[in-house]
């Protein structure tokens, strides 16, 4: 791909926190059974009139605030036309000439550095319904409505991105801030956030933009950067074997590796849009605006900054700060005082060896959460030497693998664990009746193979079940060792 460059923007729509739909009181629970939240409204029953939730304008004026855009005072709602069999009115509100909020921006961590890549618009929305095809009988399909209404937000950026990985890390700061704010729960398999992705290519050093693709409805980080680098791949090949690429929708399918043309790419003009009859001018004050700003709570990058300023990697911070409610318990745990040094060792120990440890169980983000605390006082006796990486490992099996809270289950599990033994003078006899049983061997080691050694550390770790001081032991060793070899050699001279 030396010779090309790609061209990315993102369309992400976020399911707004609200308890009913944006212009009717059906609620919006996630599993309902089918066409159980459903209204007059959003099934398009002749007569029924819509009315704008007001928490869901609060919730985007926080997103379109959380991420540097202008709110407009007065904003427009449209009917956007189209015919499918789960959008029973024909036509879908949503807003177009006239959006709430314009011109912001979003600063991406990348493992490249930080890339600014703009955000041209945040406009409200309703959501269609579902369409379910082939369930029970592969020449049928159902209709489930439940969606049908639900409130969204659409961020729209500009094509400021330039690989797949930086549109990864775009959405999962995106996904960051919307949680921190409280605008959406980002539950991506759920449906709650979701991602549209526009590529395209052009020679490296032009300047004009190649003919884009655009990937619908991508639902995990790894499918963004997957979906995106399939088609900048198709794309570059195409125009290398002499073919033309042609504007249209695709579908990412995960299992297959690959993007599939879904249908032809509408323009603005093929829905037909002009303002809803229905609705008023949605209208701002500032003073609303104003409020709404002093209550957004410290953002991802805030948190991250404040980590690496104490001295946590910025990988780690970057995991730690994904969800507030997680850099929330770290940092309540962590407390103000600790040194630069074992912070980063706490915050390194947490992501690490207890979410290594955390994936092989059953145990969730919000388990680990909850024992945040045990886990950095376990963090702090491995520390200091009182814990063995075997104790250490023990002790978190056991308290991940048990079906009481995990924080309930740390601290058993660490009131068991006991301490290292580092006294000399309980070393010392497992020591040498170990080289008593395994003369042979010690003269080996004596007689030049060194490698014997990791042998009867092993031995001595095994009779002291891994509870023993790993520094104290490798010294007593060698000594009990060296000491040994003197005397022949003293014997051997005499």
């Amino acid at each position: 791909m030396s010779n090309w460059q790609a061209v990315i923007g993102l369309e992400v729509h976020a399911q707004l926190r609200t308890e009913s739909k944006l212009f009717s009181n059906a609620p919006t629970a996630f599993g309902a059974r089918p066409n159980d939240q459903t209204s007059p409204v959003c099934l398009g029953l002749p007569g029924a009139l819509p009315v704008i939730n007001e928490e869901a304008v609060r919730l985007a004026i926080a997103a379109g605030l959380a991420t540097g855009c202008t709110i407009a005072h007065r904003s427009i709602f449209a009917r956007k036309s189209y015919f499918y069999p789960d959008l029973p009115k024909g036509y879908q509100i949503s807003q177009f000439a006239k959006p709430l909020c314009l011109d912001g921006h979003l600063e991406v961590p990348t493992s490249e550095g930080t890339v600014t890549a703009k955000i041209i618009r945040i406009h409200m929305e309703e959501d269609a319904g579902k369409s379910i095809h082939g369930e029970g009988n592969a020449h049928t399909s159902h209709i489930d409505l439940n969606r049908a209404g639900t409130p969204l937000i659409e961020i729209v950026g500009a094509p400021d991105l330039h690989s797949a990985d930086h549109a990864a890390d775009y959405l999962r700061e995106l996904r960051a801030i919307l949680i921190y704010t409280g605008v959406c729960d980002g539950n991506m398999e759920q449906g709650s956030l979701r991602c549209d992705a526009n590529v395209s290519v052009r020679k490296n050093g032009t300047t004009t933009l190649g003919t884009r693709c655009e990937i619908k409805n991508i639902n995990s980080f790894r499918g963004v950067r997957d979906a995106i680098n399939y088609e900048i791949a198709r794309q570059i090949r195409l125009i290398e074997a002499g073919d033309k690429v042609v504007q249209q929708t695709r579908l990412w399918d995960a299992d297959r590796g690959r993007t599939e043309a879904m249908r032809g790419k509408e323009e603005a003009h093929d829905y037909r849009y002009f303002p809803d009859p229905d609705l008023p001018p949605l209208v701002v004050s500032q003073a609303t605006i104003d409020a709404i700003a002093a209550d957004l709570p410290e953002l991802p990058r805030t948190r991250r900054e404040r980590l690496i300023s104490r001295g946590v990697a910025a990988d780690v911070a970057a995991n730690l700060c994904e969800e507030r409610s997680r850099v929330d318990a770290f940092e309540n745990a962590l407390g103000p005082t600790r040194d630069a040094e074992s912070t980063r060792s706490a915050a390194g120990f947490v992501i690490s060896r207890v979410v290594g440890a955390m994936n092989q169980s059953e145990r969730t983000w919000t388990d680990l959460e909850s024992a945040m605390g045990p886990l950095l006082q376990a963090h702090d006796r491995w520390r200091a030497g009182k814990l063995s990486n075997k104790m250490l490992k023990d002790a978190l099996n056991k308290a991940l693998s048990a079906t009481t809270p995990l924080s309930d289950a740390l601290t058993a599990a660490l009131a068991t664990a006991g301490e290292v033994v580092s006294d000399s003078g309980a070393l010392q006899p497992v020591i040498d009746a170990l080289l008593a049983q395994h003369a042979a061997k010690a003269d080996e080691y004596r007689a030049g193979k060194t490698k014997l050694f990791g042998f009867f550390m092993g031995q001595v770790m095994r009779q002291l079940k891994g509870q023993a001081d790993a520094k104290t032991v490798i010294a007593l060793l060698r000594q009990s060792l060296d000491n040994q070899s003197r005397n022949n050699e003293s014997l051997d001279n005499g």
